[in-house]
């Protein structure tokens, strides 16, 4: 009896550090989507392209980035407010290799779509978290 106990409480630190380790990756993954979205809000879409993950980059070029992202944004208007209202933390995403990846949600408010979600997929990446995904709805 002890012993599974024991087995249980060992578990249970596991899992806590587990939850830990993740919320640290979380908070990572938030600040590096945050300074891409002022980028992406500073109308730098070049240089938001630099700065994504290497899936992004193999997906897409530097000018269909710039040719895809414009039109939308400027429909969009500029920023009023944000709010992160979901993180998840995963190892799998359907399409991508297995890695770290952190899905971030906002709340967003533009001057012409009052209410919008914007998704950034980040990953882990050489060390640093870098967007791989940017979607508005």
């Amino acid at each position: 009896m002890l012993a599974v106990a024991f087995l249980g409480l060992a578990f249970f630190i596991k899992s806590l550090a587990q939850t830990d380790n993740h919320k640290d990756a979380e908070a990572a993954a938030t600040l590096a989507s945050q300074a891409w979205l002022k980028i992406i809000d500073a109308e730098d879409y070049a240089k938001s392209y630099l700065e994504t993950g290497k899936i992004f980059q193999s997906a897409v070029t530097n000018e269909k980035w710039i040719s895809s992202i414009t039109p939308i944004r400027k429909q969009m208007g500029k920023l009023i407010a944000r709010e992160n209202f979901s993180t998840t933390y995963t190892t799998t995403v359907p399409g991508a290799p297995d890695g770290e990846y952190v899905i971030l949600q906002f709340k967003t408010s533009f001057a012409n779509k009052k209410e919008a979600t914007e998704t950034v997929s980040v990953v882990k990446e050489n060390g640093s978290w870098k967007v791989v995904g940017y979607f508005i709805k």
